[in-house]
């Protein structure tokens, strides 16, 4: 007996182990069902709720929910997925199965869990490994193992911003040390003018993917040192230097000492963009072959994407701070200081110019992109100094438009919807258009009776998540009123992002008045869960977000505006999976790209957006309800003031009318209509398997195979 109740407990460790569970809601049920309790008080995480129960708890549980065959099973899926030797990436990737993609991002989301990411960068990075992982392209992922993450977000009794940062236990969760060629654990040295920073090496398993996370607390450190990956994005200049330094020439030095050779580096954001720099180093060296040749050479293998469509968003990094950093390795590159500092300028000759990651990474690379249309026509108009000499039109920044990974996003219940009307196969051909016309075949009644089961169970779970927070601050007077909060039948908006001014998060309730009508109408109202953090340094959007939180708290407002705080991975999947509207209102052309919607689309939402990112490309005027036209005025309150007319418009001319129009048996028969037709149009495109393809098929194998043509100079 005892060794059964150990087998079911070791197969469950297992499965906890690799994060392909995350995606498969079939294994994560397991965990509910054997302690749904439990499973929420360790916030979903496997490790943590298999290291408080015993064997003999799990045993006991199993039999009586007859949970055996479904754990073994569980556990032959995964193993069969880890065999696999046919995938689409054995087929498609020749030279780039022989040496793998590394890719490197200052943040990885991959599940609330794992709080080290931010948001959409790190929510991207996550979703590129899980499709590279489902596809079979050999990559391996490299960050850094941030111990207290990003930060916990609380609201206090005036509903400004407070940050609570909390230590990782790392014994819960699925890290495993990497080890050298002695057994102890890699430990990689980075020198800086000042003091070597140490860094000790961990594997996480996201699938058929290595994640290698760098970590600085060890003894070898200063105290100083120790902390720096303490925090993501925390800090001044110098830390944000220190960490990038240690991400890039760290983590290609791990490479080194795992005898990994890579075919093609790709740099997710310009945060890495040292580790172009390590490997010209490691190339001039082993070759004997002078900066210049071997910079080209790396250039070819080298692939950048860049996110940010804000000038303020890039890293810039003094003279001074940059020599104190580099100092010596730039002496390794035989570079004098001018000449290393021009690496990371627009202008070379400009002394007064600091050094940009983002320069580095263009310079650096061969292949570089946006992530979508309207995000590359802005990239090459803001680098276009970079090639004075050429049209914007031959300026080398494409673009491949972001996707989500399904799996990861779509509700169980959606996936048994598709499962039973796509077909069985339907999740490994979700990027041919003909798979989604099966969305045609699921009974109106069936789509709207699983949606709003989904939205009832947001509504349970924004409930849950306010009377914590009022249990917090001793607001009793809202405890009572709370199972009141939301109508499963009132017209859901949820609008959740990261409080910034370009993403306008209050454009929605810049006109009180007209908001408040829509609001109380009796017979056609609507209500709207916000949800964002803004950033521990950034006081105007605190600002905004305690705006949208003082009117949550407005008694006109009781109950059909909420805010939900510390915005996180679940949170996201909980407003994605539930609502009936995705509200996003960037200032055009600021916003990337902006997964979200994509998200919402997967669970039968409709997006309300300006005309922006992926929604530019996606909006063909039946898929969703756009925000305006696509305009752009020169002065930008004027802009915020016709978007708001938009937005209030179509609200109230298209997407409140269409949403209550019911045929006799009270379903919304046009809506769905739309809602279909957004699945059809959208699911094939926006998915990161199509994405993930794109970028293995343009960039990966083409990289890969140019370092062959090297010898010509």
């Amino acid at each position: 007996m005892a060794d059964m109740e150990n087998h079911l407990h070791d197969r469950l460790k297992a499965l906890a182990q690799n994060l392909w569970w995350t995606w498969h809601p079939e294994v994560i049920s397991l965990f509910t069902d054997i302690d749904p309790h439990l499973w929420r008080v360790v916030e979903h995480n496997p490790i943590a709720f298999l290291n408080r129960i015993t064997p003999e708890q799990v045993e006991e549980r199993a039999s009586e929910l007859v949970l055996h065959s479904r754990i073994n099973h569980a556990f032959r899926r995964l193993n069969e997925y880890m065999e696999q030797e046919r995938t689409w990436g054995s087929i498609n990737c020749g030279n780039v199965n022989y040496r793998p993609v590394v890719y490197f991002s200052a943040e990885f989301g991959l599940h609330e869990s794992l709080p080290i990411y931010s948001g959409g960068l790190g929510i991207l990075a996550g979703d590129h490994l899980k499709s590279a992982s489902d596809l079979g392209i050999p990559l391996i992922g490299i960050g850094l193992l941030y111990q207290q993450g990003y930060f916990n977000q609380r609201l206090n009794q005036n509903d400004l911003q407070e940050e609570d940062y909390v230590d990782l236990d790392l014994e819960n969760l699925p890290l495993h040390p990497v080890l050298n060629e002695h057994g102890t654990q890699l430990t990689v040295r980075v020198d800086t003018r000042t003091t070597p920073i140490f860094a000790r090496v961990w594997r996480l398993q996201v699938g058929r993917v290595r994640l290698l996370l760098l970590d600085t607390n060890v003894e070898a450190n200063t105290l100083e040192d120790r902390s720096l990956t303490n925090r993501l994005y925390g800090g001044d200049t110098r830390v944000r230097i220190r960490q990038e330094l240690l991400l890039g020439i760290g983590g290609a030095r791990v490479l080194q000492a795992l005898h990994i050779h890579p075919g093609v580096l790709h740099l997710n954001e310009g945060h890495s963009a040292f580790a172009i720099l390590e490997e010209i180093r490691r190339t001039m060296e082993y070759d004997m072959i002078p900066f210049n040749r071997a910079m080209r050479r790396v250039s070819l293998y080298t692939v950048f994407t860049t996110h940010t469509p804000v000038a303020a968003g890039h890293d810039r990094f003094s003279p001074d701070l940059v020599e104190e950093h580099l100092g010596v390795f730039r002496e390794r590159l035989g570079l004098s200081h001018d000449e290393f500092m021009a690496l990371g300028r627009v202008n070379p000759n400009d002394a007064g110019e600091p050094f940009c990651m983002t320069v580095l990474a263009l310079k650096g690379s061969r292949r570089a992109n946006a992530v979508s249309a309207i995000h590359g026509t802005v990239s090459r108009l803001m680098w276009r100094g970079l090639w004075p000499n050429r049209p914007e039109s031959e300026i080398p920044i494409g673009h491949i438009t972001n996707g989500v990974h399904v799996l990861s996003w779509l509700a169980p219940q959606m996936y048994q919807l598709f499962e039973t009307h796509l077909g069985s196969d339907w999740a490994t051909r979700m990027v041919h258009p003909d798979v989604w016309e099966g969305v045609e075949k699921i009974h109106d009644g069936e789509l709207w009776e699983t949606h709003q089961f989904l939205k009832m169970r947001l509504i349970r779970f924004v409930r849950r998540r306010l009377r914590i927070q009022a249990e917090r601050l001793g607001l009793k007077h809202i405890l009572k009123d709370i199972d009141h909060v939301l109508d499963p039948d009132v017209l859901t908006i949820g609008c959740a992002r990261r409080f910034a001014a370009y993403k306008r998060g209050d454009l929605v309730v810049s006109d009180l008045e007209r908001l408040t009508k829509l609001i109380k109408d009796t017979k056609r109202p609507i209500q709207i869960i916000f949800a964002g953090k803004a950033h521990p340094n950034d006081d105007e959007g605190k600002r905004l977000l305690q705006k949208i939180a003082n009117l949550s708290h407005d008694k006109k407002y009781t109950g059909s505006i909420v805010f939900v705080e510390n915005y996180d991975y679940n949170v996201a999947r909980h407003l994605v999976q539930g609502v009936d509207v995705w509200l996003n209102t960037p200032r055009r052309p600021l916003e990337a790209c902006g997964t979200s919607g994509q998200k919402v689309v997967l669970n039968g939402g409709l997006n309300l957006s300006v005309l922006d990112g992926w929604w530019n490309e996606a909006f063909d005027g039946k898929n969703g309800f756009a925000i305006g036209h696509g305009g752009m005025h020169n002065d930008p309150e004027i802009q915020n003031k016709r978007d708001a007319e938009y937005l209030y418009s179509v609200l109230e001319d298209e997407v409140i009318p269409l949403y209550y129009k019911r045929d006799t048996s009270g379903i919304p028969t046009e809506w769905i209509r739309r809602m279909k037709h957004a699945m059809k149009t959208l699911g094939w495109r926006f998915n990161a398997d199509r994405m993930v393809k794109d970028y293995a098929c343009r960039f990966y194998l083409p990289a890969a195979g140019s370092t062959s043509a090297e010898w010509a100079g």
